[in-house]
């Protein structure tokens, strides 16, 4: 049982009818949401709350790439994870009537290095591990019965790869869209599927939280090594 959010309300449809051909329709829900709006997200946790009983899995997966909007690049890809996490947690954490879960927060290779031309892209996908990573020891430790990773993608055939070539998204960097190009032909652009396929492994793996998955064109699903965290508290 899936529900999908998107303010692109024609390819939410799309995508809700493509699976309504495989699985029955009532299994699947779309709900038109802009995830910069916090009383629409929260309103639309209620509304698969209401649709399904129950809620399980959170994967916080709306990004965009605009240098030229960049305030509205942080309200997606960061702002909008944590308030996506922490109403996953409301829902989910055992302390507050939940079953457990799992949330899973997308950031991309840029949230472990530096992005040329791409600073804010960057910036906010560095946020999204740091953020997934603290909250997935706070959670162990407070026992919530949630686990909390990420996933770090290479570069995917998306639409967001076309923002490279509109200077209303690049700014004042649109000038180096060949270089970004150039970068995506040597480190190669992978299919959706193999990120589908890191994904599930995370949701089917209960002993992974805190992990950040790499996912890409060379070394497919593999997973970024931290030392040991220097300070861990007992629960109080």
């Amino acid at each position: 049982q899936v529900a999908l959010l998107d303010r692109n309300s024609e390819a939410g449809q799309e995508s809700k009818e493509a699976l309504d051909e495989q699985f029955e329709a009532q299994r699947t829900v779309f709900i038109p949401c802009d995830v910069t709006d916090p009383e629409q997200l929260k309103g639309a946790f209620e509304k698969v709350i209401e649709h399904f009983g129950r809620l399980d899995i959170v994967v916080n997966n709306a990004g965009v790439n605009n240098e030229k909007d960049w305030e509205s690049t942080i309200q997606i890809n960061l702002t909008s994870v944590i308030r996506g996490t922490y109403l996953g947690l409301e829902y989910m954490r055992k302390g507050n009537g939940g079953d457990g879960g799992v949330i899973i927060n997308i950031s991309s290779l840029a949230g472990l290095m530096p992005a040329a031309f791409q600073p804010v892209y960057c910036a906010t996908k560095h946020g999204v591990i740091g953020f997934t990573r603290s909250i997935a020891v706070t959670a162990h430790m407070e026992n919530y019965g949630v686990r909390l990773n990420t996933i770090c993608p290479g570069f995917v055939n998306t639409p967001i790869l076309q923002s490279i070539d509109k200077e209303e998204n690049m700014g004042q960097y649109y000038s180096y869209k060949d270089e970004i190009k150039n970068m995506m032909q040597f480190y190669g652009v992978m299919d959706p599927s193999i990120i589908a396929e890191g994904l599930i492994t995370i949701i089917e793996d209960d002993t992974l939280n805190g992990e950040v998955m790499k996912i890409t064109a060379s070394q497919g699903i593999h997973f970024q090594q931290y030392n040991q965290t220097p300070f861990t508290s007992s629960k109080r």
